[in-house]
């Protein structure tokens, strides 16, 4: 008897039905399940890796507790300021990668997928890139002032506190649209967070291309963004020839 090394180990070759796998069993339950990866270790060490405040935390990131301002620039870890060296141009591309990434919040693989979108696309591909996660709702939360951090703004999302022109939308990297009305759900505008970064929103200000709505914790998208509204100090050619290799 011969046995499949692969897919089904127990499966007997002289009988086909034996090769049909059990649904219920542990191991087809294991190749179905759909597991999310996600960053849960401390998001001030990303700020100090990355030389710079990446306004991962809120409101703390404006207080003297912020990570950057007790313990300096210098990369996380006992060895830390030894090994902060001049860079290569490989060192220099990847540094500026990393930086995008944890600054919108995404993790590789969602990065790489919006990269190959805007290689797609006609015109810059970098520009192309930042305005898609621009346009992300999560983002589009935090810039509105709905959340103080985009961490924050993604388990609003998440949660179901948000609506896209009236209805609900869970996705936080669901693209808005010119004119999209963006709004926090009736019963969700007494929530405590909401209210204190409604607050202080009006202070950080918001890009030009979100629009205050007719009714209060609305917004609209009243242009679509362009490369003066995003960091500048984003270098995203870097990332193009990054991936370019």
């Amino acid at each position: 008897m011969v046995k499949c090394r692969f897919w089904f180990a127990d499966a007997d070759l002289k009988n086909p039905k034996s090769a049909i796998p059990n649904p219920k069993s542990p191991r087809a339950e294991a190749a179905t399940k759909n597991y999310m990866a996600r960053y849960r270790d401390a998001v001030c060490r990303l700020c100090r890796r990355e030389g710079g405040k990446l306004f991962l935390k809120g409101d703390r990131c404006f207080k003297p507790s912020c990570a950057i301002e007790k313990r300096g620039t210098n990369p996380p870890g006992q060895h830390g300021a030894a090994r902060k060296k001049q860079l290569s141009g490989y060192g220099q591309q990847l540094r500026e990668k990393q930086k995008v990434k944890r600054i919108y919040f995404v993790l590789e693989k969602q990065f790489r997928n919006y990269f190959d979108k805007a290689l797609r696309q006609k015109g810059v591909t970098g520009e192309i890139l930042l305005f898609m996660l621009e346009r992300r709702l999560d983002n589009v939360v935090y810039r509105a002032g709905f959340s103080t951090s985009r961490r924050q703004a993604r388990q609003l999302v998440n949660h179901g506190h948000i609506e896209v022109n009236g209805r609900k939308v869970d996705i936080p990297s669901f693209q808005v649209r010119l004119s999209d009305i963006i709004s926090v759900k009736d019963n969700s505008i007494k929530n405590v967070h909401v209210e204190g970064a409604w607050q202080t929103a009006a202070g950080r200000g918001r890009p030009a291309w979100i629009s205050a709505g007719a009714a209060d914790f609305s917004v609209s998208i009243s242009a679509l963004p362009k490369r003066e509204d995003i960091d500048p100090s984003i270098n995203e050619q870097l990332i193009v020839e990054l991936y370019s290799k």
